[in-house]
């Protein structure tokens, strides 16, 4: 079951950073950013006073609090890291953050069998490979380097300290609709200081129409973002969090696939070889 929710976790994850590529085509990635989330928060809001999650409310909370505030962090650095370097280059890097999940389940005692640790290093791999690394004629610069581990680290640290922040299914809709709650304020707090600086906070073409035309995409991307950190959460919980990281970390493969089968974007060899290695190791993780 572990490894079932954890492959959903990258099919939602991938498929999240799927809509969000496509909107910041048409918007500041900051906009998509906060828009999502706040649909989010409500849908979180109305799930936790329908299901009585409040009454959870406890210490372990600040687990969520400190992800929601990390979360948006390593995401404006990944941005930033994108418009300073190759994409090829940047976004494998990106997926290195499932080595703070992997490296504190090691630290708790979790130790899988010598098959696993196989898949565990077939499907890193397979990931970084899939994101379509250049390997030469990619000139990047160390800012960028920093920034996108910075990123990476911060998602890694999402996805630990997600898991950490409930003990009960109610408990974890509490836990997410305090993380996203945080998340808004934090993004909402850069964005104000983006429009102080006087940077562009709706797009060039359409301004405020064509964000309200694209509140669908908006809750997609926000609620697949949310339901990723609950699979991930539960995948955490009721497996070893060394096998649950790596295969919730398949979702560069998603993202790829998702741009082959929608905007027919041809698959370079070394991602095709990259989604073929994650596939590998998916077998082995869930073989072993």
């Amino acid at each position: 079951m572990s490894a079932l929710f954890a492959l959903a976790t990258s099919l939602m994850w991938g498929l999240a950073d799927f809509g969000g590529g496509l909107l910041t085509r048409r918007m500041p990635a900051l906009t998509v950013v906060v828009a999502s989330q706040c649909v989010a928060v409500v849908v979180l809001g109305a799930i936790v006073v329908a299901t009585g999650a409040w009454t959870e409310w406890g210490p372990q909370l600040w687990f969520a609090v400190a992800a929601g505030a990390v979360g948006p962090v390593a995401m404006l650095a990944f941005y930033k890291a994108l418009a300073l370097g190759p994409m090829g280059v940047i976004s494998p890097l990106g997926s290195l953050g499932v080595m703070v999940p992997v490296g504190v389940g090691l630290l708790l005692g979790e130790r899988p069998g010598l098959l696993q640790y196989g898949g565990i290093a077939v499907a890193v791999v397979g990931v970084l490979l899939a994101g379509g690394p250049e390997f030469r004629g990619a000139a990047v610069q160390r800012q960028a380097v920093l920034l996108t581990l910075v990123a990476a680290f911060g998602f890694g640290a999402v996805m630990a300290l997600i898991a950490e922040a409930s003990t009960t299914l109610t408990g974890l809709f509490l836990a997410l609709f305090v993380q996203r709650v945080t998340n808004v304020v934090a993004g909402g707090t850069a964005l104000y200081v983006s429009v102080r600086r006087g940077a562009p906070t709706l797009p060039e073409e359409g301004g405020l129409r064509t964000v309200l035309s694209s509140l669908p995409a908006l809750a997609f991307v926000g609620l697949a973002d949310v339901a990723a950190n609950g699979t991930y959460a539960l995948a955490a919980r009721t497996g070893p969090v060394t096998v649950a990281a790596v295969l919730a970390s398949l979702y560069p493969v998603v993202t790829a696939l998702a741009a082959r089968g929608v905007l027919k974007e041809r698959l370079r060899g070394v991602q095709a070889a990259g989604a073929g290695l994650a596939l590998l190791g998916t077998v082995l993780l869930a073989g072993g």
